[in-house]
């Protein structure tokens, strides 16, 4: 088969192979394969064991978009404190990511994207780079022929107006009152995910002040007519939702003189007392770099000085966000993910064969047994009569414990005979116990929040920067459902109205949508053995249309992989990119779940694993299979490329975890349906 043009971005979709029909699903089994993956499991197993830090935790580098770097120069722009040194390793990074035609993406391989290009160009110009230099050039020309720095996203005309570049009053209002709103009231802050609450109530106290920091520089160059940078657009309807929220924009524009200045400033005050009250042991904010940063200017126009515990504790929290690379450039990580990359790490090396008593794996119980979360956040809002017990996804995010990174703790510590058996079993019900509370009324989970589903939040003219909600997802719903098959509540009414939720949420053509990873593989590499493991038998239909959907994805090479233009093309990219490690192993979970592990595809892509894995025990993947928003916010995690393809192919060797049995069973303790 040949590969295909995509005609909307002109980029080259892989070709697919042809899907095996359920009547042929098994072959004789391929000469040398089980060898091929016991010798890929025994070197994926010593790499990642080498790669566990001390203290008994794993983390790899999180990647997102140097708009990360751009924006750590811009904020110590604006404090007064960019340093040569900084500027130099960050902009080696930003240069080294430039594509051919000027622009930046925001993943690998991906299009140029205007905001993160506009932002990588000013943080050059700070860095020293001539604008008439051939690179900043083609980077200038690129951002005017896509309508300048007015057709950026306002989170990057927010930065820009942080030193004149832009007007203040061309940007959405955002008013610090409401910060007073009730919860029962429309927009209030806890209508909005956890990830914009914390970065929208700081940005309310710099859209307040409205600070400008002398240019060190014009932009001119960066505006289709420079004497006329934002040229007036028309609205859209008034009968539109957009057009309804625009108005309601402009009329917030005209109240602001009309705002009692002290009750603005008690607004202020209490925003100000809302961050503060968040931050978290380590300096930081919800454990995520941007609502650190604007946290920083909100208390740095607040009044707080520089040398003020909470913002010298914010500013080095920041610094920890610094990957310090060979050739001596600076990555900025958006967030950093030890709690996620531990618990997989653990699931991947118990699934593999490893010891359930080995030390290392005990340790790791250990350490996270030690970041379990026991007092109340902002999850409380919404169930304040809900006793906490969960994990975050950060070393330090105790307002934000999630619900996705609780169920695959949970699962992996079921995998470790850990020596204080009740410890571990009484950590365990509280997650047990606080994952059934934070459930859905439709019986399925999001991420960090209960309902949090307002058809508002995304309406706002400020909120064009992603996902600002945290609605149910398959691939939370699908971890929570096969942590409490794991706990022997698979037949729980609780458990079952997920379940019926997920298979009401399928797609026409078998697969499942993937929220935080990419995508539908993801997505479908997730519900599927969720779905067995809670007991449905592989003869399912929701069961067999998955794997003939799977079946049809396979790449030519016998991988798997999906590009995240299938966010928004589904119809050209849904299961189609090129083959990685990650991804391939997705869609080997899900069919070894499906009792396809005899099948050509199955065979075809432990084969494509193996013969791609490097001599260290190590697999390659510059491609980019996380999600933080769908599209517009992408993610690799550089051990994704390492855990799942050891979970993948250690289940190939070793049959189901669950073994037709709970973990907890296994593991001969008690099954928990509540807690201590």
């Amino acid at each position: 088969m040949t590969a295909t043009t995509d005609g909307s971005t002109g980029a080259t979709i892989p070709p697919r192979a042809a899907a095996a029909s359920d009547t042929d699903s098994t072959i004789p089994l391929a000469a040398g394969v089980p060898e091929a993956a016991e010798h890929a499991v025994a070197r994926a197993t010593a790499f990642l064991l080498d790669g566990q830090d001390p203290e008994g935790w794993w983390k790899g580098d999180l990647e997102t978009n140097v708009t990360m770097d751009a924006e750590d120069l811009l904020l110590r722009q604006f404090l007064g404190i960019r340093d040569e040194a900084t500027t130099h390793a960050a902009a080696l990074f930003i240069r080294g990511e430039q594509r051919p035609d000027g622009a930046w993406a925001t993943f690998y391989g991906g299009p140029g994207e205007l905001s993160a290009t506009v932002e990588a160009y000013v943080a050059l110009r700070l860095a020293g780079d001539a604008p008439d230099a051939p690179h900043m050039a083609r980077a200038s020309a690129w951002v005017r022929a896509r309508g300048g720095i007015a057709s950026a996203r306002v989170f990057t005309r927010i930065w820009l107006a942080l030193f004149g570049w832009w007007k203040w009053e061309d940007l959405p209002e955002l008013p610090p009152e409401l910060i007073w709103f009730p919860t029962w009231l429309p927009l209030n802050i806890y209508d909005f995910g956890c990830w914009a609450r914390q970065t929208i109530v700081p940005l309310t106290i710099v859209s307040a002040k409205r600070p400008v920091r002398p240019a060190p520089f014009p932009l001119d160059e960066l505006h289709t007519d420079p004497a006329n940078p934002n040229p007036p657009k028309p609205l859209a309807p008034l009968t539109s939702w957009d057009g309804a929220f625009e108005r309601l924009d402009r009329m917030v524009h005209r109240l602001r003189k009309a705002v009692p200045p002290r009750l603005r400033r008690a607004a202020m005050n209490s925003a100000a007392r809302w961050i503060v009250e968040r931050q978290e042991n380590d300096g930081c904010w919800g454990g995520i770099q941007p609502p650190a940063v604007y946290s920083v200017i909100a208390l740095h126009l607040m009044g707080y000085d520089l040398e003020h515990p909470v913002m010298r504790a914010g500013l080095e929290s920041l610094d920890r966000f610094a990957i310090w690379r060979e050739d001596g450039s600076r990555m900025i990580e958006a967030c950093q993910s030890p709690v996620w990359d531990t618990c997989l790490a653990v699931i991947a090396l118990a699934d593999a064969g490893l010891p359930a008593d080995h030390p290392q794996l005990v340790k790791a119980a250990d350490w996270m047994l030690g970041e379990e979360i026991r007092r109340p956040g902002d999850w409380s809002v919404k169930r304040p009569q809900l006793p906490p017990g969960g994990w975050a996804f950060e070393f330090h995010n105790d307002n934000y414990p999630d619900i996705d990174d609780t169920a695959e703790v949970a699962l992996a510590l079921r995998r470790v005979r850990h020596p204080e058996p009740a410890r571990m079993d009484g950590a365990i019900a509280r997650a047990v116990r606080w994952n059934f509370g934070m459930q859905s009324k439709n019986g399925a989970w999001g991420a960090f929040d209960v309902d949090n589903t307002s058809p508002f939040p995304n309406r706002l003219p400020f909120c064009d920067f992603g996902e600002v909600i945290d609605p149910p997802s398959a691939d939370v719903t699908a971890h929570v459902v096969e942590m409490m098959a794991a706990e022997g509540l698979a037949h729980d009414p609780r458990t079952r109205r997920g379940i019926t939720w997920l298979l009401a949420e399928q797609e026409a053509d078998g697969s499942w949508f993937g929220r935080w990873g990419v995508n539908y593989v993801y997505g479908t590499g997730s519900v599927v053995p969720a779905l067995t493991a809670a007991g449905l038998p592989a003869s399912h239909p929701a069961i067999r249309r998955a794997v003939h959907w799977l079946r049809g994805a396979q790449n030519d090479d016998g991988g798997w992989g999906e590009d995240l233009r299938s966010y928004k093309h589904v119809k050209e990219w849904s299961g189609r990119g090129a083959s990685t490690a990650s991804q391939t192993a997705w869609a080997l979970m899900a069919l070894l779940a499906a009792g396809e592990r005899d099948s050509r595809a199955v065979q075809r892509g432990v084969r494509w694993l193996a013969e791609t894995q490097r001599a260290d025990g190590s697999w390659d993947e510059p491609y980019f299979t996380g999600t933080g928003f769908p599209w517009d916010f992408s993610i690799n995690y550089h051990l994704y490329r390492q855990v799942f393809p050891l979970t993948a192919l250690g289940r190939y060797l070793h049959g189901d975890p669950f073994d037709k049995a709970p973990l907890a069973a296994r593991r001969g303790v008690r099954t928990l349906a509540g807690g201590s």
